[in-house]
């Protein structure tokens, strides 16, 4: 495998339980791959065990050449893979600039640097080139509290790019959010994709949202890659409509 992060025979079994049993998939420089599949498929797990929030029970990630299994979340952060999860991870009490500063540091800074969000370290000026990136300026002095569940979801996802990954997991970006900012969600993420070479995994729901934004989508039944491939050839896949859309 050769891809900027390779998976090869994942698993994760609780107890007699294979939650995740033997995926293997590649995700290359500047794609967009979507992961879909019913309830219980277990998309959350494979995200959980390739990003060190689980210990995998067997199979190996490499992530830019370096094996980096059962890394801890904060040494793949530092590494370069960002994360959103299905829960906001935003600081209610606090604005939406020092909610990136503060994430910035956590995947990069000193503790002193995260006890003081210190700008003079360069990290206000990425902030606020962030602020702009997600259309986030006349929100930006606002506690993130305040702010409606889809504006809190682009801080989130805002907050991820903050250390500069080069590969970033989206858990559901679209759940819970408006007709209209999901178009505006979608709108980004191609332009970060096309403007700045971001390279993204995704885990959604919304069907319509996934094919139109992903370059392959993988496909997860019961633990199992079920099928991966382009938007139109996972739509017309008997197997996929049987499994996933119950047809």
């Amino acid at each position: 495998m050769s891809g900027l992060l390779s998976v090869a025979g994942l698993a994760k079994s609780y107890g007699a339980i294979k939650a995740v049993d033997g995926v293997s998939f590649e995700v290359e420089p500047g794609e967009i791959l979507g992961v879909i599949g019913p309830n219980g498929s277990g998309k959350t797990t494979l995200f959980n065990a390739v990003l060190g929030q689980t210990k995998p029970t067997a199979g190996n990630v490499r992530f830019d050449g370096r094996d980096v299994t059962g890394w801890s979340p904060l040494a793949l952060a530092r590494a370069g893979l960002g994360r959103t999860f299905q829960t906001l991870q935003v600081f209610g009490g606090l604005s939406v600039r020092d909610n990136l500063i503060v994430a910035a540091q956590e995947a990069e800074g000193s503790l002193a640097g995260r006890l003081f969000a210190a700008p003079e370290l360069g990290l206000g000026a990425r902030a606020e080139e962030m602020i702009g990136l997600f259309g986030l300026g006349h929100v930006a002095s606002l506690k993130a509290g305040a702010l409606s569940y889809g504006q809190q979801k682009l801080v989130d996802i805002a907050m991820a790019f903050m250390g500069r990954p080069r590969l970033v997991f989206l858990d559901e970006p679209a759940a819970g959010v408006n007709p209209r900012l999901i178009g505006e969600l979608g709108d980004l993420l191609r332009r970060l994709n096309a403007e700045r070479d971001a390279t993204f995994v995704v885990i959604e729901h919304n069907m319509e949202f996934v094919m139109s934004l992903c370059h392959r989508v993988l496909v997860m039944a019961e633990g199992r890659v079920l099928k991966v491939g382009k938007p139109e050839e996972i739509r017309a896949d008997p197997a996929v409509l049987e499994a996933y859309l119950g047809v």
